[in-house]
Formats: structure tokens, sequence, C-alpha cells
């Protein structure tokens, strides 16, 4: 693990070092998100679009899906995963019950 050090300005500034720049493929404009999980900051790069991404999941071996085929997979999926989170809701919501008894 590398630990690169910076310093803030009266302005509440500080530069990326270079290396971390030259790491997460950072240039001037690109933009960063901050994002805090506890005691803990996070430095994300947010420079791309969705646009960018078209084509990169991209299996050459696999057949081709129609819109239909694709709509119809995310529904499969979004079902799954609703019928997952209520699961997961219905047995904490019992388990909270037996606790508090």
């Amino acid at each position: 693990m590398a630990i690169y050090d910076s310093t803030i300005t009266s302005k509440g500034q500080t530069t990326i070092p270079a290396e971390i720049r030259e790491l997460l493929g950072l240039k001037p404009g690109d933009k960063i998100r901050y994002v805090a999980q506890g005691n803990r900051i996070y430095l994300r790069v947010k420079n791309g679009n969705a646009m960018e991404l078209a084509g990169v999941l991209h299996d050459p071996s696999r057949p081709r899906m129609s819109l239909e085929e694709m709509d119809a997979a995310i529904g499969d999926a979004l079902a799954e995963d609703d019928r997952r989170i209520m699961s997961d809701w219905h047995r904490h919501k019992r388990s909270s019950e037996v606790s508090s008894g």
C-alpha cells in the first residue's frame, strides 16, 4: 500500500499527488467525488458518462439479445431482487419482534 501526503491551503484546497492523478487517469477538468463513510473518506473519479460504457461488456461468443429480451431479463432480475429484499425485511422484522418480546 502506497501512502501519499498533501497539504490543505487556507482556502481549503489541496493538490492531488501526480502519482494518484496518473493512477486514476485524472486530467484537468475531470470531476472527483468525495464519499464519506463513517470516519473514512473515499475519493472517486467522476469523469465519465454512461455512453462511454457502450459495448464494454459485449461477449462476442454470446448471441445478441433483442431489446424485448433485455427488458425481460432486467424485469426478471428486478423481481428477484425485490423478492430477496422483501424476504430479508420480513426476516429482520420477525427477529426484531422476537427480541423485543
